[in-house]
């Protein structure tokens, strides 16, 4: 059987307007040019997934059914642009967190790649034809820790990471698709 290509994106700051610890599906405000990547990867067979970290559920801010509503909506706006996700991958935890069966310290957190792995035996992934998109140094290094391509999406409040995490970037995008251009020739 062949193994298939992933895109893993980051959702807060990537896909949409970062908010501290996004709790509401009215929150959500996509980025530009979200939806147009999104689907540039998928017509060139990418699986599209979604790789974030909700510390919020383990610090009492929201519950997985909260998180569930605002990925149920986000995917429905993407849906309605053309874009369309093929999985959602969360980690609900934290070492400090206050909801018990959520404090620890996992193998899911990024940097960590347990999501991604996860992924890849799910959907039988050569991840070193696959990338991680994110705007965070814990993305990067999560691509990285996977054998992913990881790509950075450069936004305002981020110079450190190229600063912190430059060997664990491959690339610096503005954009989604800025990304698919990269590797969609």
């Amino acid at each position: 059987m062949k193994k298939r290509k992933a895109v893993f994106l980051d959702r807060d700051g990537t896909m949409v307007v970062h908010e501290h610890y996004l709790s509401s599906p009215d929150q959500l405000k996509i980025l530009p040019h979200v939806a147009q990547g999104i689907h540039r990867f998928k017509e060139h067979d990418y699986l599209v997934i979604v790789i974030t970290n909700q510390s919020g559920i383990a610090r009492g801010f929201f519950d997985e059914e909260r998180l569930m509503l605002i990925h149920e909506k986000l995917d429905a706006m993407l849906k309605g642009e053309g874009a369309l996700i093929d999985d959602w991958y969360y980690c609900p935890h934290h070492p400090e967190g206050i909801i018990e069966r959520y404090t620890m310290d996992c193998d899911c957190r990024k940097p960590k790649p347990g999501m991604i792995l996860a992924a890849a035996r799910k959907y039988h992934l050569d991840l070193t034809q696959s990338l991680m998109i994110g705007d965070s140094e814990t993305d990067m290094l999560a691509g990285k820790n996977a054998g992913c391509k990881s790509m950075l999406i450069r936004n305002r409040g981020n110079d450190d990471v190229c600063a912190t995490s430059g060997k664990a970037i491959d690339y610096v995008v503005k954009d989604l698709m800025e990304a698919a251009g990269i590797f969609i020739s």
